[in-house]
């Protein structure tokens, strides 16, 4: 939606004449002319005052509307209306949480290739915890989309379509193009409609990829992301487990506890006050029964990505140091060693990897602990003998197994 906006007066060509003395009848009609100017400016603030400012200040009722010639508001978005109250409705019956997203193997060719991927946009609507519903905007049905993997030197085709019923237009900007807009430039796709383009993955690394139509931060805030790895070209060292991990904070309308389907709130979103920060779209995505799994002794490689729209994340695995971190998700740069914590920024990644070294629960999270109790929270559960050489309870305390 193009915003339209007042062109800013010309500037005054400047006289590059110097300006002559004034006479004293020169600066006494000067005076008089000044002092006219401040009774008639004092006159018009009066009427300002008296008549306009009230009628600006008077509320005015929301509408998705716009006089012609004005920007663009928030409201006549899709999804942004003002309310007056919030846009609670009952929860849909028999509704369930979004599926798992699809990670994508490790590469084994050693040739680059012709790689294409089909995506599509759509609304979903599902649990996002307990009594709580959303309306997801996706890609691939899934929150975050689909990991995409290709190889250094692979020609991709990206060819996106946009349901019928998405009720917007979508599109996909991956961080790891080199073109305008990420490929967002080309492929603005109305509802019902689908586009293509294609790009040389150039740059090795783990990329973030979204929808970039305005508001972007809204789209993003409803799921709109993923990842997309390129692996180098001699590929990457075999691990036992590859999982995959993206943090998103949701602003729904209402109070913390309101159940129902609530819709997004777009004030909340602008001050950045999220009601869930999450991990793969839902709490309890990666806990309990969806726990990842290992065993002791098996190497771990976890691709984790933070899609926002306005949170970072200090991804941390408690009981865990990392014995590798990829900072920034580069697969160049030197990696960093026994690594506890690791800062991933809004629309950034990383890689870390460890060995599940003693049988337990391990939750995955981000330590600004708060969040914790917005939703993000994971489990790897590690199963295995006991490694009393390494850990063991001498006498537990009473008072159970704590936060953790």
């Amino acid at each position: 939606m193009a915003m339209i906006t007042e062109r800013p007066p010309t500037a005054a060509p400047q006289d590059p004449t110097p300006e002559s003395p004034r006479t004293h009848t020169q600066r006494s009609s000067w005076l008089k002319r000044y002092q006219q100017h401040l009774w008639i400016g004092g006159v018009s603030l009066a009427v300002i005052v008296a008549f306009i400012v009230p009628n600006a200040l008077a509320p005015v009722a929301p509408t998705g509307t716009q006089t012609v010639g004005s920007a663009p508001t928030m409201t006549a978005m899709p999804g942004m209306a003002a309310a007056a109250s919030p846009d609670i409705k009952p929860l849909p019956a028999d509704l369930k949480p979004l599926g798992a997203p699809q990670i994508a193997p490790p590469i084994t060719r050693t040739e680059p290739a012709y790689v294409k991927f089909n995506l599509e946009t759509s609304k979903v609507t599902a649990l996002m915890a307990n009594g709580v519903a959303y309306e997801y905007w996706t890609f691939n049905n899934t929150v975050p989309g689909p990991m995409l993997r290709v190889r250094e030197g692979d020609t991709v085709e990206i060819d996106l379509s946009n349901a019928a019923d998405a009720g917007a237009i979508h599109s996909i900007d991956l961080h790891a193009v080199s073109g305008p807009g990420g490929g967002a430039k080309v492929m603005q796709i109305l509802p019902g409609d689908d586009g293509s383009f294609k790009f040389e993955a150039l740059t090795p690394g783990v990329y973030v990829y979204h929808c970039a139509t305005p508001m972007v931060a809204q789209h993003i805030a409803s799921g709109m992301y993923g990842l997309i790895v390129v692996e180098p070209k001699a590929g990457l060292a075999k691990v036992d487990h590859e999982f995959y991990l993206m943090q998103g904070d949701f602003y729904l309308q209402g109070q913390r506890g309101d159940q129902g389907l609530r819709a997004f709130d777009v004030n909340k979103m602008l001050d950045e006050r999220p009601d869930y920060v999450l991990f793969n779209g839902a709490v309890g995505s990666l806990t309990g029964d969806n726990a990842l799994k290992a065993s002791v002794g098996q190497s771990i490689r976890i691709f984790f990505g933070v899609g926002g729209p306005n949170l970072t994340s200090s991804f941390h695995v408690i009981g865990a140091i990392f014995d590798k971190v990829l900072p920034e998700g580069s697969f160049t740069s030197p990696p960093e060693t026994n690594v506890q914590t690791t800062h991933v920024s809004a629309g950034g990644a990383t890689v870390v990897e460890f060995t599940a070294k003693v049988p337990g629960t391990y939750s995955i999270v981000d330590h600004s602990l708060g969040r914790m109790e917005k939703g993000a929270a994971a489990q790897i559960v590690v199963d295995g003998p006991d490694q009393p050489d390494l850990f063991q309870s001498i006498k537990a305390g009473a008072g159970g197994s704590g936060g953790h």
